[in-house]
């Protein structure tokens, strides 16, 4: 099959990226280098679109949450992503958690079985110097191609640490001390899973995470972390409250015991569809995994847990967008080369993926002779396509997910509650606008 489109990389946004372009009647080669003998740091399997860290795709909340929104105007704009998201989902409250495993079978499958779609298991070392592309190769771009694409961009490129939550077998977790309930009661019920500690036990648990051995982690040295994506130890560091206001916060849970609101507690979250696997809610870790095991024992509850999967790291890089991109996320110094994902300085599943579709979208719209418009700043995908085509401070960009202080300020003073509703649905009425344009 000849291509009109090479993408580069079959993670989310370069799957979702390539479903657009084919469902526009484009021929595309997907190259994906995983299933060629080559593989990264973070990934289990050779499937498209496998999701290393959480199982969450955040909350689908689409009348008070920016996420929930961008959920929302990726389904109106027929995304991959997020219909296979809705077949495989989990409970988790308010929030969208999908089964890894038939996540990303499905997305694998569809891309498979569609007649424009070449995957080809292969590593891409270096850009290529004429064709539409699509460099999708998202946090963990090889050396050899990130190396060429600091050459193309004139750039250093830049990087941060990504820290894996462990996750939990369910029938190692003593339920007699541990119990279901979602924060404020929200949910089904049994969308979370609870462990309280005393001022004692988090206290010690404290130390332990201050005193754990840590990986070393040499060639990466002076890079910061991702303040939304921050090792539990690293936080433990900032204080000794820190966890207790953040992901170990006991407000709005009802320990049985005693009727009150623990100290401090931890989350699991359901990860697969069967419950069988739990992941620990914001506990992204560079402990060593013997120090893993045996200060998450200490936790009431998890005494004899068992893991699936321990934590660990893997690196980020990503690229200076507002300087380097055009507003159709084109590289300015080479036009035929697009960028999608977290390459791009988004971050989480949906923003990658996101962008994947805005990619897909703008190239299929130049092949076609036309010219698609941006998506206005009041969306979600225009307020976080905005922020990283030129919005942002280039000097100092990090990566961002999306949320409602990318968009232009509601004027006027209004309610907390009620401005998030002035938001939502001030971004209908412009993708609706821009959507039939």
């Amino acid at each position: 099959m000849t291509h009109q489109v090479h993408i580069i990389g079959g993670g989310l946004a370069g799957s979702e990226a390539a479903w657009q372009l084919a469902q526009a009647g484009h021929k595309v080669k997907l190259s994906e280098m995983r299933g060629s003998g080559s593989t990264t740091p973070a990934h289990q399997s050779d499937r498209l679109a496998e999701l290393v860290c959480s199982n969450s795709f955040r909350s689908d909340d689409a009348e008070r949450n920016a996420v929930g929104l961008l959920h929302q105007e990726m389904r109106d704009l027929g995304s991959l992503i997020m219909a296979q998201g809705d077949l495989h989902k989990v409970p988790a409250g308010s929030a969208l958690a999908v089964d890894r495993d038939g996540f990303a079978d499905g997305v694998t499958a569809a891309l498979e079985g569609h007649p424009n779609i070449e995957i080809v298991r292969e590593r891409v070392d270096a850009l290529p110097d004429d064709g539409m592309t699509i460099v999708a190769t998202g946090p963990l771009t090889g050396e050899l191609l990130a190396g060429s694409i600091a050459r193309a961009t004139g750039k250093d490129q830049l990087a941060f640490f990504d820290a894996i939550a462990p996750i939990v077998h369910f029938e190692s977790i003593d339920m007699e001390k541990a119990w279901f309930q979602s924060r404020w009661n929200k949910g089904s019920g049994k969308d979370y899973i609870n462990c309280a500690m005393d001022k004692d036990q988090y206290l010690a648990f404290h130390a332990g995470l201050i005193a754990g051995e840590k990986t070393e982690y040499r060639e990466w040295e002076n890079v910061p972390y991702f303040e939304g994506c921050m090792p539990i130890e690293v936080m433990a560091e900032r204080g000794v409250d820190t966890l207790r206001f953040g992901p170990m916060k006991g407000v709005g849970l009802d320990q049985p015991s005693t009727g009150r609101w623990p100290y401090a507690c931890v989350q699991l979250r359901q990860d697969n569809a069967s419950g069988t696997l739990w992941n620990i809610v914001g506990f992204q870790t560079k402990l060593k995994y013997a120090d893993q095991v045996a200060l998450f024992r200490t936790i009431p509850g998890l005494e004899n847990a068992e893991f699936a999967r321990l934590g660990g790291l893997h690196r980020n890089t990503f690229i200076k967008s507002p300087e380097l991109l055009d507003p159709t996320l084109r590289l300015k110094s080479a036009p035929h080369i697009r960028f999608a994902g977290q390459i791009t300085g988004c971050e989480g599943y949906v923003e990658s993926s996101a962008i994947g579709l805005l990619a897909g979208r703008f190239a299929a719209a130049e092949l076609a002779g036309a010219a698609l418009p941006s998506p206005p700043v009041e969306t979600a995908l225009g307020a976080l396509l905005t922020h990283i085509t030129g919005a942002a401070e280039a000097e100092t960009y990090q990566p961002m997910n999306v949320n409602f202080g990318l968009m232009p300020p509601i004027e006027g003073r209004t309610k907390k509650a009620d401005r998030k509703l002035m938001y939502t649905a001030r971004a209908r009425e412009a993708f609706r606008g821009w959507a039939v344009s």
